[in-house]
């Protein structure tokens, strides 16, 4: 199965576009075979105004990327962005994702404020990644700075990693379902998305 996945930073894609967090978990929610392709989300070439009609900039560009991903030889595409302070990214990845444009499988998701909020949601894989005791943290998609937390969380242990190696390491070791529990808005709707993407077996 080959899957574009595309998103805003190194903390989800990785380092030069290395296996990051996000691909883990995509892999991890596949539970298949994947060859990964990345690319950022903002990269200039994808024009959004290819794409015809109304629409805010951030549906078009959402758009554009399924575009792509269906007349390249991809068998889905993956779109993970931050809701930051812009409320209505909800309604736009929605909108691409139940469009009939173009029928390629696709998961849209946005993160609850920021992609860091999910690697907050297990402090058991918080604990065991940083290798010192870590609390159960307060709702992750209501943080203000989900990524200053995580940064403050790092510089206590004993760990000399960076956060995007940090975020890799924690995706590999947490609780999915407590993931989807405790980012309902974001998570939730988002892995549900990845797992219809699912091959079917044959029989």
């Amino acid at each position: 199965m080959k899957v574009l996945i595309v998103s805003e930073g190194k903390h989800e894609l990785g380092p030069n576009h290395a296996e990051g967090s996000l691909s883990i978990l995509v892999r991890r929610l596949l539970g298949c075979e994947v060859e990964i392709h990345q690319e950022k989300v903002s990269d200039p070439q994808f024009h959004t105004h290819a794409i015809r009609g109304k629409g805010s900039k951030c549906l078009k560009r959402a758009l554009r990327w399924i575009q792509y991903a269906e007349g390249n030889g991809f068998d889905a595409v993956v779109v993970v962005i931050d809701q930051d302070k812009y409320p209505n990214r909800i309604v736009d990845l929605s909108s691409a994702q139940d469009s009939q444009l173009w029928p390629i499988p696709r998961a849209l998701g946005v993160a609850i404020r920021e992609f860091d909020a999910w690697m907050l949601a297990d402090e058991v894989a918080l604990t065991d990644v940083l290798g010192c005791r870590v609390s159960r943290q307060r709702s992750p998609e209501d943080m203000s700075d989900p990524k200053a937390v995580a940064a403050d969380l790092l510089v206590q242990s004993d760990r000399s990693i960076s956060q995007t190696r940090m975020y890799a390491e924690v995706s590999k070791a947490a609780d999915l379902e407590k993931l989807c529990e405790r980012c309902p808005k974001g998570f939730d709707p988002f892995a549900n998305r990845v797992v219809q993407m699912r091959p079917v077996a044959e029989a």
